[in-house]
């Protein structure tokens, strides 16, 4: 998948193949080659010549490897190469899993402490528990030693039906534990939650656009409609994308017979793959609210854009991302992967919301940075159009493309989190952390705590805030005697929601989370009066 990054990425600076060409050009005059190079095998005959001639010995591998981000990065900002791990890596949550161990964990200092195992999983089978600390895999120790988390990882994993030893140190128990664990398929989900958040209302979090996510989402649905659903809010704030084919897929569960839900413009200039609706779909007679975000892009946009131009539901949020740019995976003889952009596509009434660029334009990657600096998440009155151009859904209404899905209802961003304190505390990790030692401190105390109000009458009961106080003095960051009770709110249900979602996972993280929601609470209020 391309994920367009869910955070501003600042781009690594690489010898480019130009400074290279130059270099040859400038110092290398007395080497004339006998043979007409054309364009195809330029490149290719420069690295000949470094490799014959340059000074130091150099490793052609390294250098190709060097060149050819660059290259794509000059077609355009999402035009990309995966070194073959890495490719299998990213790849991984969109294939839908993995094979490895079947754990959560988070790394303490530079322990790697069990949050949860997966159910039916090898170490749930094994008997591994939360909290439990893994100090040595088959043998070699991995704890105390500053080892890469992804260096862990990495002998965790392996082939299903493979064999691995992995040594635990347990709480309360004196003498480490060994288990031998059977590597297992382990699934990954697309979908982080689905649940009721009001009467008659469904809400389902996609986190991206997998190739199992619209079996998912079928799923999930008839779950909800078993428990009264008649509406439905499908959150895609902070999802990135993944396969355009799946995004159309989960589209046509929304749409008639026959509607258009995306189409393609390539080198061709024509109109191409053209996809429409088919079947009857789970959700043809649901009323939606879509949730987007800045960082909704690509896949999501897709989805959001055919619901807009459909007349199909309503979009809440703020402007999302703007990435109309396909790319085409192509699998090289090691393993490595280029993504090349073969194609824009565009929504149902012509729009294309690809942001502007340049061609090895960095500051493409801040364009979101500065839509903050001015307004536009605080105020839709700063909202920018690239493309003024008008286009028409069906029942009249105006929407635009050339940068992004405007939403139909503009939220502004919380002020809380424009809040100087809270953005620190954030920044420096301390809810995570408090909130992760909390829970591995009390976890005995806490085990039965099997509900969202259970856990919160728990937490109320024991002042949990008094104690993050202390814990954040400590840190040097104390808590401001004129820090708003709004702010005070903020902390205190991001505390709750970490500490839920380390007991009870996703069903408590997220509806604890919602209370302070505005944009959900929009969703929310809006299907309710619709």
């Amino acid at each position: 998948m391309q994920r367009t990054p869910d955070r501003i990425i600042r781009l690594p600076l690489i010898i480019s193949v130009s400074l290279a060409i130059g270099m040859v050009a400038g110092y290398f005059y007395s080497i004339r080659s006998s043979v007409n190079i054309d364009r195809s095998s330029k490149l290719f005959t420069i690295l000949q010549y470094i490799e014959k001639f340059y000074v130091d010995s150099v490793s052609l591998d390294s250098l190709a490897e060097a060149s050819i981000p660059q290259i794509l990065h000059n077609l355009d900002p999402h035009s990309s190469y995966l070194p073959a791990e890495e490719a299998e890596r990213e790849n991984e949550p969109l294939e839908g899993g993995f094979s490895g161990i079947g754990i959560q964990f988070n790394m303490d200092k530079d322990t790697v402490v069990v949050v949860k195992t997966i159910p039916n999983g090898p170490s749930e089978k094994k008997g591994i528990l939360p909290g439990d600390r893994i100090i040595a895999v088959n043998g070699q120790t991995v704890a105390g030693v500053n080892m890469p988390s992804d260096s862990i990882v990495k002998r965790l994993k392996g082939p299903r039906g493979t064999a691995v030893k992995v040594t635990i140190k347990r709480p309360r128990i004196s003498r480490p534990l060994e288990f031998t664990l059977i590597r297992d398929n382990i699934p990954l989900y697309s979908i982080d939650i689905a649940y009721m958040v009001a009467p008659s209302i469904g809400y389902v979090k996609i986190n991206q656009f997998a190739r199992n996510t619209p079996e998912e989402f079928i799923n999930a649905v008839n779950r909800l409609k078993s428990r009264g659903m008649k509406k439905i809010i499908v959150d895609l704030r902070g999802n990135g994308g993944g396969y355009m084919d799946a995004a159309i897929r989960l589209a046509d569960q929304f749409l008639e017979n026959g509607k258009l839900i995306v189409y393609t413009i390539g080198r061709s200039k024509k109109k191409e793959d053209m996809a429409f609706a088919t079947y009857e779909g789970i959700a043809e007679k649901e009323e939606v609210a879509v949730l987007i975000d800045e960082y909704s892009a690509s896949a999501s946009e897709i989805f959001a854009g055919a619901i807009q131009d459909n007349d199909r539901g309503i979009i809440i949020g703020r402007r999302s991302f703007g990435k109309a740019l396909v790319q085409k995976p192509i699998l090289l003889d090691d393993n490595s992967v280029i993504r090349l952009t073969i194609a824009r596509y565009y929504t149902p009434t012509g729009r294309c919301i690809q942001k502007p660029y340049r061609k090895g334009d960095e500051e493409y990657y801040f364009d979101l940075l500065k839509r903050y600096e001015k307004g536009e998440f605080s105020s839709a009155d700063s909202i920018h159009y690239n493309d003024t151009t008008k286009y028409y859904t069906p029942a009249g209404k105006v929407v635009y493309g050339g940068g992004g899905i405007m939403p139909d209802i503009f939220v502004p961003i919380e002020k809380e989190n424009t809040n100087e304190y809270f953005l620190k505390i954030q920044a420096n990790g301390f809810i995570y952390s408090f909130s992760f030692e909390y829970t591995d401190k009390n976890r005995s105390r806490m085990q039965s705590l099997k509900t969202v109000s259970s856990i919160k009458a728990w937490l109320d009961s024991m002042n949990v805030m008094k104690e993050f106080s202390a814990y954040v003095s400590q840190k040097g960051m104390p808590l401001p005697s004129s820090l708003s009770p709004e702010i005070k709110h903020r902390i205190k249900t991001q505390l709750y929601a970490y500490i839920a979602r380390n007991l009870i996972d996703n069903e408590g993280f997220y509806p604890i989370l919602s209370e302070t929601d505005n944009t959900l609470q929009t969703a929310i209020n809006y299907l309710s009066n619709h």
